[in-house]
This record gives C-alpha cells, sequence and structure tokens, in this order.
C-alpha cells in the first residue's frame, strides 16, 4: 500500500452571523499561499485509493451522503435541495 504524507495547512472561517464557512487549503510541506492556489493543488491531487465509504453503511446514511453531496455538499447550505435532486431523478431516466 502506498504511504501518503503531505503537510498541509489549512483555513476555517466561519461567520456565525451570516452562517456561513469555508475550509480553504493554505499551505502544503511549509510553503504558504492563497486559498485560490490551495484550490488548484487540490484538484491537482489523485484521489487516495485506500479511501472509501465503509460498506456496511445503513441505507438512511448512504441516502443522506448522497443527497447532501447531490446538493452541493455540507458546506453548500446544509439543506437538500429539493429542485436540484429531483432534476437529477429526471435526467437519470
Amino acid at each position: 500500500m502506498a504511504k501518503y504524507k503531505t503537510e498541509d495547512l489549512i483555513e476555517i472561517i466561519i461567520d456565525r452571523v451570516k452562517l456561513e464557512a469555508t475550509v480553504d487549503l493554505i499551505g502544503e510541506n511549509g510553503e504558504v499561499f492563497d486559498a485560490k492556489e490551495g484550490t488548484r493543488r487540490l484538484a491537482k491531487r489523485q484521489l487516495r485509493a485506500d479511501l472509501a465509504p465503509d460498506s456496511q453503511l445503513p441505507d438512511d446514511t448512504r441516502l443522506w451522503a448522497a443527497l447532501t453531496q447531490k446538493s452541493g455538499g455540507v458546506w453548500g447550505g446544509c439543506v437538500y435541495d429539493a429542485d436540484t435532486i429531483i432534476g437529477a431523478l429526471n435526467d437519470s431516466k
């Protein structure tokens, strides 16, 4: 199995008034950069083959994860976007 070792620096900003948050990669292996560069670097990384959902996840957890992902992810509003999900279901027919 391949070993993965990267020292990442992340920045978490939470606005409790607007109920908004960001989590950005702003450094890697001692180098510091802006969030835009962090997004670029993350996009270039290969996915880790050793990470996968547990095969014994309950169906309700799997469904919640799929709905959340289709709605834009947890930071995409923390609520389901019913129109987007219904559209995706209709498109898959």
